[in-house]
């Protein structure tokens, strides 16, 4: 008698639910690329010969860094931000393997913690870590702290699994092409220009600091509150000439903002944006709102040459299947800490199928780089990796071996797993500091 294979129908039953929504847009968009069914691989899961490994325990460890002079660590908008913190994530087992990750810290690392104690350390308990892909996928989709919590989860699974495996993650995920062993990685920054001082010297002075490090491109945000500094676009765009002529032709220049009008984006920024050959513009529109595909083609339409890149508030495949099929964002930024490394290898594929590429979101600490970069070399159309430029112990003294960028390229560890140690007592260098790492920009009182 033929056994019941559960994982394999789990499987197939989930990719044939995710085809049917997908078929309408295969048939009709000609630039998908035909994959043979022989060719067709379900996912990484499929090719790895089970380990006899149980779940012992699930700690969640909330951390942060808060500057000893109270000094504020960058500024946006009409917001400061005080304090970093992150989310360690351990998965311990029986046979003495510990996998660890974390889960987006947007969520709060404590209320991360509060929601694991409750409600996945009990179920996940005895359980092997080889099915997270089904069993560590939980929460509502819009739940942005059941899905950070269950990312954490998920991912400390799979540096679990390259434990037992011997073999780093991102040579288990690589199962349709060769892995990168060197990232490029792009500063993300553009978070300290205040328009109330010098701010345009401030972005150019920021840009050509990281031209000087080796970095091939920047990706900066729109500066300090526009109403108290005055600011428009008549004024803003002469600044975006000033600095694609500091930094000159070649470097690679992105811009992330939402929130101009829909008139201003398309009938003035677009044009710039276009003449001064800029690399992308980041999420120019509210994704949530109706009609919001449509208005990022128009806007792809004013500036041919420039790509759109979004999806970082995008938790699964199906959410972005629209954008990704009808081209309204040319790079992916699904992120790991969200998603779980599993889904977003999924939507890499997809997004790879139609030709777009992928560049996770990655703007916190080490335990957030470690599975992107993981994720992102591991794909196809993995195109580079964001890396935050604040100061942020976080990013570099978690771990013992710090994850550094030289001349705009990461080394990928070749250790099992994520490839790289915990270093000793965080808990004791990191007090938890609770309450929202941002507030409203003190400059700004009263305004």
């Amino acid at each position: 008698m033929k056994i019941f294979d559960r994982r394999k129908f789990l499987n197939r039953t989930t990719q044939l639910g995710a085809y049917s929504l997908l078929l309408p847009y295969v048939k009709r968009q000609p630039e998908a690329k035909e994959i043979k069914s022989s060719e067709r691989i379900t996912d990484p899961m499929s090719r790895l010969q089970r380990e006899k490994i149980k779940i012992t325990d699930i700690v969640v460890t909330p951390l942060s860094y808060l500057p000893p002079d109270g000094q504020i660590l960058w500024a946006v908008g009409s917001y400061e931000v005080w304090k970093t913190d992150a989310a360690l994530v351990q998965v311990f087992t029986d046979q003495g393997i510990v996998g660890f990750a974390e889960g987006t810290p947007y969520s709060n690392p404590d209320e991360i913690r509060k929601y694991t104690d409750k409600h996945i350390t009990p179920f996940m308990k005895g359980k092997n870590p080889y099915d997270i892909d089904f069993l560590g996928s939980g929460g509502p989709w819009r739940d942005y702290l059941a899905r950070a919590a269950w990312a954490g989860v998920q991912n400390a699974c799979w540096d679990i699994i390259g434990k037992t495996k011997n073999k780093p993650v991102y040579q288990l995920l690589a199962v349709d092409c060769e892995p990168k062993k060197k990232m490029p990685i792009y500063a993300s920054g553009g978070v300290n220009h205040k328009w109330y001082e010098d701010g345009p010297t401030q972005l150019i002075e920021e840009a050509l600091s990281y031209k000087e490090q080796g970095f091939t491109a920047f990706k900066f945000r729109n500066g300090t509150d526009w109403a108290f500094s005055k600011m428009t676009m008549k004024k803003y765009l002469p600044i975006l000439r000033q600095l694609r002529e500091a930094v000159g032709p070649d470097f690679k220049l992105m811009l992330e903002k939402q929130g101009w009008t829909f008139e201003e984006i398309t009938e003035q920024l677009c044009p710039a944006l276009e003449d001064l050959k800029f690399y992308w513009y980041e999420e120019p529109m509210n994704q949530w709102e109706e009609g919001a595909v449509e208005r990022h083609l128009q806007i792809k339409e004013a500036m041919p040459s420039v790509m759109i890149s979004g999806g970082e508030r995008f938790t699964n495949r199906f959410q972005l299947h629209q954008w990704i099929v009808e081209g309204a964002y040319d790079i992916i930024q699904s992120d790991c800490n969200l998603t779980g490394i599993s889904e977003n290898w999924h939507i890499a594929r997809l997004a790879h199928l139609f030709g777009r590429l992928q560049c996770p979101h990655n703007w916190h600490g080490g335990l957030t780089t470690i599975g992107n970069i993981h994720f992102v070399a591991s794909a196809p159309n993995g195109h580079m990796c964001e890396l935050n430029q604040t100061f942020n112990p976080l990013k570099e003294e978690v771990f013992k071996e710090p994850l550094v960028a030289i001349n705009g390229l990461m080394d990928l560890p070749d250790k099992p797993g994520f490839g790289v140690e915990l270093a000793d007592d965080l808990e004791k260098k990191f007090p938890w500091v609770p309450g929202s790492y941002l507030r409203p920009n003190s400059h700004l009182k009263g305004f």
